[in-house]
């Protein structure tokens, strides 16, 4: 049985994957699924970079723009759309392309992770959240860096429902997630897959996330996130972790001024960059594209792309 084409088009925050999907979807007929956990929130767009109707070229984008900020959406929702939706496009004769910087979402579609938890009792996940309600996250993020500094390396320690998922696996387990998420990722994908990485020298990727965070400040982050405050979504929900978002609730809560809160995003989002980079160099069947060898000429890194593709 012939395995369904799928190709992975990722990197590090603000390199260009968006601009450069459409373009290749456009030269070999795919569709775009995203891989970015917070474009699927309802009203974020500015402080997710999410792309508008106008960008896409009129190429079909997929798990973009549909959940309630309210929700929750985690890696086993993520799994079950976007295996749905590679099915759909495929069936079609359309090649799907999944886009976006969460390395960990795309793993779990990629290699098809089990995340069958060890037993239905949630006592422990429980606990875990009542003192993340009670003390903040900071108090198992430390415990999670004791007992499986490789998955800590890899979480920020602001996203709440990640820390409990890997503290939980352990305390249920005796058994890092991190050597769990290994043995899984070293499965037979069932994709017949190119999984392409985008990266630039450090100092551009970084002045480009310090432009990109200026613009969204421009296009209204601040008035986007006054809007959210109005739907009454708790702070604990997953799409209120994302970057711009919280620092944003910060400046409006009167914890510093909105000088400090775009520092802090300019900061924490080259951190989160780091993390990707980190992320991706721990895969396999990488094909890593560096885009100063371009001279980031986007028409020169799809030709590259699509040569790979088209031959090998």
């Amino acid at each position: 049985m012939n395995k369904q084409k799928l190709i992975v088009l990722t990197g590090p925050t603000a390199v260009g994957k968006s601009k450069l999907s459409i373009e290749l979807a456009g030269k070999i007929g795919g569709e775009i699924i995203s891989a970015d956990s917070m474009q699927v929130y309802k009203y974020m767009n500015i402080g997710t970079d999410k792309i508008s109707k106008e960008k896409m070229g009129g190429i079909p984008h997929h798990l973009i723009d549909f959940l309630d900020p309210k929700e929750d959406f985690n890696v086993f929702m993520f799994q079950k759309l976007v295996k749905d939706a590679i099915t759909d496009i495929s069936s079609r004769g359309k090649v799907p392309i999944l886009v976006g910087g969460t390395g960990f979402y795309i793993q779990a579609v990629l290699y098809d992770i089990d995340f069958t938890e060890t037993d239905e009792d949630n006592t422990i996940r429980h606990e875990l959240e009542e003192r993340v309600r009670k003390e903040g996250t900071s108090g198992i993020y430390e415990e999670l860096k004791s007992v499986d500094p490789e998955s800590a390396l890899l979480i920020h320690e602001n996203n709440s429902k990640r820390v409990i998922r890997a503290l939980e696996y352990y305390k249920k387990t005796g058994r890092k997630i991190s050597e769990h998420n290994k043995e899984q990722s070293e499965k037979v994908s069932p994709y017949d897959f190119y999984y392409f990485v985008l990266t630039d020298d450090r100092e551009v990727l970084y002045s480009r996330i310090d432009k990109r965070v200026d613009a969204m400040i421009e296009d209204g982050l601040v008035d986007e996130v006054k809007e959210l405050r109005k739907l009454d979504i708790p702070k604990t929900a997953t799409s209120m972790q994302s970057l711009g978002y919280r620092e944003i609730f910060g400046y409006l809560d009167g914890e510093y001024d909105l000088e400090r809160a775009i520092y802090l995003i300019k900061r924490n989002t080259r951190h989160f960059a780091k993390r990707q980079l980190t992320w991706f160099r721990r895969e396999k069947e990488v094909r890593w594209i560096d885009k100063s060898a371009f001279n980031r000429d986007d028409n020169l890194v799809l030709e590259e792309i699509l040569r790979i593709y088209e031959n090998e």
